[in-house]
Parts: C-alpha cells; structure tokens; sequence
C-alpha cells in the first residue's frame, strides 16, 4: 500500500470519529433493523471518553475504535468501525493494536467486546488477533443475537 497513514489518539467528541460512528450506525441499523431499539443502548459510549483511536487514509478519517473501562483490569472494545473504501488495509488491525497499546499503559489486562451474529467478518478479524468466543458478559447475557469475545493483552 503506497497510502500515506496517520494514527491519531482523540476523543468521542472530534467530528471525524463522530462522522466515522454515523456511518457505522447506519450500515447496522441497514443490516440489523430489528435489533435498532434492543441494542441501541450497548453502543453509547461515556459522556467523554479519551481512547479513541482514528486512522486516517490519505487526510481522510477512513478507521476508528475505541475503549471504555469495564471493571479494574478489563476494558471493553467499543465503535470498531472500516469504511468501506478502506478496507482490505489491515487498518481495523492497526486500531486494536493501538488501543491495546493504551489500555497496557492505563494498567489494563484484559480486553472484551461484543459484536453480533451476522458479523462473521469482524469475528474472523478478532480471531486472528487473539481474541477468543466466550460467554456473554454484562448487559449481552441472554442476547442470542450477540458473540462475546475477550483478550488477554498482556
């Protein structure tokens, strides 16, 4: 890939990663209509939230992801999020890697994230990242329509 790439550590409030979330929300929303208002909730991220992570393809905000925490030792990977034009990159990669790097410097040791049933390509893109299925956690318990998954980072 001869595209010039730039990683950028920012917060939920920049208007690219917001742009990035807009889009992401509308391709769900298209591909999950009926799940819209049961899910809806699990995707608000904190009032302020300082790990997101965007990479920029070429000036343009083309990947995005970020983390909140979910216990003492354990952050939750949230927003994860490809344009189209952009993949095939390795750029969702390079957005975990850079939100594991962070989540090890605040002291975390473990990753979580959740992603639902038809995602076949982000499950396959977490496994080969070292992320394994696990039981659903928190508000995913008895959401058949959800895949749990977890990483140590360490």
């Amino acid at each position: 890939m001869n595209a010039q790439l730039e990683v950028v550590k920012t917060t939920n409030k920049n208007p690219d990663f917001l742009l990035l979330i807009e889009t992401f929300d509308a391709y769900l929303w298209d591909r999950y209509p009926e799940l819209k208002n049961e899910y809806w909730g699990n995707n608000i991220i904190e009032v302020f939230n300082d790990n997101v992570i965007l990479v920029y393809l070429d000036g343009k905000a083309a990947a995005c992801g970020c983390f909140k925490k979910y216990d003492k030792w354990t952050v939750e990977l949230k927003r994860m999020f490809v344009s189209p034009e952009a993949r095939g990159f390795g750029l969702a990669q390079l957005v975990i890697k850079e939100l594991e790097t962070e989540a090890i410097k605040q002291g975390f040791k473990t990753m979580v994230l959740e992603t639902l049933y038809k995602q076949t390509e982000a499950v396959s893109l977490y496994q080969k990242v070292g992320f394994t299925i696990v039981e659903n956690y928190g508000p995913y318990v008895g959401q058949t329509n959800s895949i749990c998954m977890s990483k140590s980072i360490l």
